[in-house]
């Protein structure tokens, strides 16, 4: 019976194939290909970060070692940031290892740190670390599955346009993913190939299943990006073509005008935790420093190492996690990618580019900078490296004082002699002007670094952006000319004179002359890798415009017009939501960069002039205090409450104040970019390396001319005394 049935269902099928062929005609349209992709397991191990791979390692050995099974509910929320996330682990190793690993770092680090420092502090320091580090440990795959969701969610408007951009002239849902998948950069590029993979590897039956069990994971984070697709997807059902077209041209409106609401309300509860941040993570720590050389002076067990524990380690890291917290909230954007990682052709621009007649030398400014950095640092720690030598102190004013070591007011370096006979210090001027040069090495040779990676590649990105902002004008144009039924190789040049001294016509006017000068087709002439328009002007947006130029073109003149038109007032939506966002951002953006360009730098500069004349006012009290105890009768009585003694040198102590600038002004950078930007490396790349370098040099200034002016002052005041 069953194989009777198989052969009516056959014969059934063969009939009604012959009678649709009968009434519609044959297709003279080639057979659809498969929807191939590259090989899910090999992209994934090419886009995921490093980190991801390292912190999968540590969770599936710490689950062979301690096994911790987390309760139902939070293996459940744990589990949807590993599917999220793309990770190969289990809720039960994301357990086992918050409390492995901090159980690991608390005894070693204690001990290690109890053997260099014979200090009881860092035993109890590291216990504390490791219990607090339990509690984010067991929240890593929810910030990768945030920090995952914010890169995705910043393509996500690009995204629903290529879909849509497809879907209007091939109503086609699996080509159209394809389509998108291939202009959009990680990771939402892998997510779009997943969906297709799981097609393919016959987890789902369709595409339509596989992209309902994708969009399900977004319900709870971006609704719009999730009602723009089902919008597409409506389209395919509706009969007429009016219609099809406007539930396309909703979704694009849907996730735009959504967008916009969504960063309007984020940006209206920005301004209270970007505050708080600024004042924890930066004023109160930074005027805490004014007043710490007044406790520690106090406090004779406490070394300039407790300090950088707190300034260094401890405050940075409860910033940074701030920062993280802010930028998670925030909601769907439009950013840009680095194009150097999409078009291999452009890594080069990574390096220094020295050309040498017709040849081109390129040097990895990594060397540039560790060579800098090398330099400035040796200056820096000459003051431990000249004691260490045995130097004999060099005086630097005419001035005698018989309490000083060197004889006269003002030393070099300004090592003392403490009461149990050994040395401490330095604490001369000297010594303090040289460890400016340790901050600047840090900072001038990790700003250098990531400003000359970054410089040419962002050049060349912005000119493609201006390119991008003229583009809508352009293709409407291009439209225009090629539905008066001229062919496309003439409307380009037509285009190219209408648009003569613009970025667009520059772009058009290269395509003119590869058609007419090197005998190209139109899509040589813009996609060729050599002499290829977008090889001089690499955009994601222009390159899919310019293939909807050539897949609309053989459909004919006025499809390939109205196509055009269409893109071209797509690009000009998604430009004036952007730019309605950056206005939203403006005020919080404004705020923070001046912080990280004026306000850190200068009162970190401020605060340690006045903490040199602070510590050079109580070395000198403290000095003649003792001359009292051991000099005149009587003066012995002196209680020990004014037994003054410095006990951090300015030396170390703006090395931490600097270090600690250096921290706050990359944090507030990346947040700030993040912010604006979303997940934008090549512009977070840029921007520290400016930032990086103004703010150190400022620092250093500021620092140093206040450093000597106290000096000075209080050298005059305690000559007077």
């Amino acid at each position: 019976m069953p194989k009777i049935e198989k052969e009516v269902m056959k014969d059934l099928l063969a009939k009604y194939r012959q009678r649709v062929e009968e009434e519609l005609g044959s297709s003279e349209e080639k057979p659809q290909e498969k929807i191939t992709t590259r090989e899910y397991q090999q992209f994934k191990e090419e886009f995921l970060p490093r980190h991801f791979t390292l912190y999968e390692k540590l969770c599936n050995i710490s689950e062979k070692i301690l096994k911790i099974k987390p309760d139902k509910k939070k293996a459940e929320i744990i589990q949807e940031s590993i599917s999220v996330a793309h990770l190969n682990i289990t809720p039960t190793g994301v357990s086992s290892f918050a409390i492995l690993g901090p159980l690991v770092l608390a005894l070693f680090g204690s001990l290690i740190l109890f053997a260099l420092t014979q200090s009881p502090f860092f035993i109890v320091f590291s216990l504390l670390v490791g219990v607090c580090l339990i509690f984010p440990m067991n929240k890593i795959p929810t910030y990768m599955a945030d920090s995952w969701r914010m890169k995705a969610s910043n393509q996500m408007v690009l995204c629903v346009f290529y879909v849509v951009t497809y879907m209007r002239h091939t109503s086609n849902m699996e080509k159209a993913v394809e389509f998108a998948s291939d202009h959009l950069s990680p990771p939402l590029s892998l997510d779009l190939r997943k969906v297709i993979w799981d097609v393919e590897t016959q987890k789902y039956d369709s595409l339509k299943y596989s992209l309902e069990s994708y969009l399900a994971t977004w319900k709870k984070y971006n609704l719009e990006f999730v009602e723009a697709f089902h919008l597409i997807e409506s389209s395919l059902y509706e009969g007429e073509e009016p219609r099809r077209l406007a539930a396309l041209e909703k979704s694009l409106d849907v996730i735009l005008e959504e967008t916009y609401e969504k960063m309007l309300h984020y940006a209206h509860n920005l301004k209270s935790p970007i505050t708080m941040l600024h004042m924890l993570g930066v004023i109160l720590p930074i005027l805490g420093l004014v007043i710490l050389p007044l406790i520690v002076s106090f406090m004779e067990n406490v070394k300039w190492y407790h300090i950088a524990t707190i300034y260094n380690i401890t405050l940075p890291i409860a910033v940074y996690f701030m920062g993280k917290n802010i930028l998670s909230r925030r909601p769907t954007g439009y950013g840009d990618t680095d194009i150097s990682e999409e078009n291999p052709e452009l890594k080069k621009y990574r390096n220094i580019l020295i050309k040498v007649g017709k040849s081109e030398i390129q040097v990895d400014p990594l060397w540039l900078s560790v060579t800098l950095g090398a330099i400035l640092f040796v200056i820096g720690i000459l003051p431990l490296l000249l004691h260490a030598a045995g130097v004999p102190d060099i005086p630097l004013t005419k001035e005698t004082d018989k309490l000083s070591v060197c004889g006269k007011t003002q030393c070099f370096l300004g090592y003392e002699i403490d009461d149990e006979g050994g040395e401490r210090g330095p604490f001369g001027l000297g010594s303090a002007i040289l460890g400016f040069f340790v901050i600047l090495s840090l900072g001038l040779g990790i700003g250098l670094y990531y400003k000359l990676r970054s410089k040419n590649v962002i050049k060349i990105r912005d000119r493609a952006k201006e390119l991008e902002q003229e583009f809508a004008s352009a293709l409407f144009q291009l439209g225009n000319r090629i539905g008066d039924n001229i062919p496309a190789e003439m409307a380009v040049g037509k285009v190219a004179d209408l648009m003569e001294g613009t970025t667009s016509g520059n772009f058009f006017q290269l395509v003119s002359q590869n058609i007419r000068k090197l005998g190209m087709s139109v899509k040589e002439a813009i996609f060729d890798p050599k002499h290829g328009a977008l090889a001089f002007y690499p955009s994601s947006l222009i390159e899919s415009s310019m293939k909807v130029l050539i897949e609309s073109v053989k459909k004919g003149p006025q499809i390939a017009a109205q196509a055009l038109m269409n893109v071209s007032r797509y690009i000009k939506e998604i430009h004036t939501v952007n730019e309605r966002l950056r206005d939203l951002m403006s005020d919080i953006i404004s705020s923070m960069n001046s912080q990280i360009k004026f306000l850190t730098p200068v009162i970190s500069g401020i605060v340690i002039g006045i903490t040199s004349m602070i510590s050079a006012i109580i070395g000198k009290l403290g000095k003649q205090v003792d001359s009292l105890k051991q000099g005149a009768t009587g003066a012995s009585g002196i209680p020990d409450l004014f037994d003054f003694k410095v006990g951090i040198p300015p030396y170390y102590f703006q090395i931490i104040v600097g270090i600690y600038v250096i921290q706050i002004i990359y944090i507030l950078t990346v947040l700030s970019n993040g912010i604006q930007n979303g997940s934008d490396k090549l512009s977070e790349r840029f921007n520290l390396g400016v930032n990086m370098v103004r703010g150190t040099l400022l620092y250093a200034f500021i620092g140093l001319a206040v450093t000597i002016l106290f000096s000075m002052i209080a050298s005059t005041i305690l000559n007077r005394s």
